[in-house]
């Protein structure tokens, strides 16, 4: 009988700092605490799955009966980005953070850079993706010249308008530039930014985004698919994993279409592994500092809990965490190093069980691996025995 794990991750949903969350500047971050205490969302689905029961909530709402496994995870990789996170998740641990260009990127990358591509750039420096276009977009139409910018995150992005720049064009260019980006210049993301319209204050950027990620070593997604399993991503989990590992995919953009996409999903019949991304959170609501929409996105997500529980089998899992966080309320626009909560519940796994604070974001792979009865060769610590 087929059976699906569904992983779920709530791009940037943080519960509280890590220890090192000072070495990053993120003392004090909680994105959940804050958000929950300051716009006081109602997500009586979440907290009934025992969201307020996690060790080191700052927030009402504990369960008096859990209906799910519930705890949080620590990351041991160095970084708070995107796909240092998702490569942890599935069993990866990074010794070394990937670099990051508080000050731009060599003058000497991007003139190679500017060569290969056949237009000149403008920017090189970390900014929030929004304000560069109002800042840089007109130039951007008079000159044909790329804009260029980072972030506290290891990304090199590359904006263009969609009237000036075809998105080919600009994939092409992405793909050039992560060619280029290698050894101590090797980002963990290079992502293509299109965006529409004619001047400042009406810029706005597409769904055609794109990621280019870095080339993972061996995920528990390649596991699976050397078992014959089927592994689904949904949203840009493809583009995190460099499309290794990833046997299906619905690139679907912004929340509202990765849940229709899920449910989609769900309705399939395919042994293996539903792997979700919910960007929103993160790109429209953290990185705003808009803790009221980041709210307003809470409730959505919890609304739709009870339809995935619906649609799961009767040996189905469903695992909600997260990547990092990226507390609106927290200083400045990036990723804050926060813990990550961990939710897990399934028709026949035990509830009101409490996982405690796991060591590592890895411990999710290795809990998938052992649902799928497949030796776990990676990193982490299966939990599954504690839930059944």
């Amino acid at each position: 009988m087929s059976k699906k794990a569904i992983l779920i991750v709530l791009d940037s949903v943080g519960i509280g700092a890590l220890p090192d969350a000072a070495a990053y500047g993120d003392a004090g971050a909680d994105t959940l605490g804050h958000i929950i205490n300051t716009c006081h969302p109602a997500l009586p689905n979440l907290m009934a799955m025992g969201l307020g029961n996690i060790d080191g909530a700052s927030f009402p709402g504990a369960a008096a009966s859990p209906s799910a496994g519930y705890g949080r995870l620590r990351e041991v990789s160095a970084g708070k980005d995107t796909t240092t996170g998702h490569w942890e998740i599935a069993g990866v641990q990074l010794s070394r953070a990937f670099p990051t260009f508080p000050n731009g990127f060599p003058q000497e990358f991007l003139a190679r850079f500017e060569q290969a591509v056949g237009r000149g750039t403008i920017g090189n420096k970390p900014a929030s993706g929004t304000a560069i276009l109002d800042e840089l977009g007109e130039e951007h139409l008079k000159t044909g010249k790329l804009i260029v910018y980072t972030s506290a995150d290891s990304v090199f992005q590359i904006a263009a308008n969609e009237a000036i720049v075809p998105l080919e064009e600009l994939y092409r260019d992405c793909e050039i530039a992560r060619e280029m980006l290698k050894g101590e210049l090797e980002v963990g993301r290079v992502i293509a930014r299109p965006f529409v319209g004619e001047h400042a204050g009406a810029f706005k950027r597409t769904a055609g985004r794109r990621d280019y990620s870095a080339m993972p070593p061996t995920t528990m997604c390649d596991v699976l698919e050397a078992a014959g399993k089927t592994v689904y991503g949904v949203g840009k989990i493809e583009d995190i994993f460099g499309h290794r590992g990833i046997t299906r995919s619905n690139h679907a953009a912004g929340n509202p279409a990765c849940m229709e996409a899920t449910f989609a999903a769900m309705r399939e019949d395919f042994d293996g592994l539903l792997f979700v991304n919910l960007v929103d959170f993160d790109m429209v609501y953290g990185h705003r500092r808009d803790p009221q929409g980041y709210a307003g996105a809470l409730e959505a997500f919890d609304r739709q809990l009870p339809q995935i529980q619906a649609l799961m089998g009767e040996e189905d899992m469903l695992i909600l965490t997260a990547d990092h966080g990226c507390d609106p309320c927290h200083t400045g626009t990036d990723h804050t190093r926060e813990h990550t909560p961990l939710l897990v519940w399934g028709r026949q796994l035990r509830g009101g069980v409490n996982l405690g604070t796991r060591s590592t974001y890895a411990d999710i792979s290795a809990t998938i691996l052992d649902y799928f009865g497949l030796e776990n060769n990676l990193k982490g610590t299966s939990f599954l025995r504690a839930l059944r």
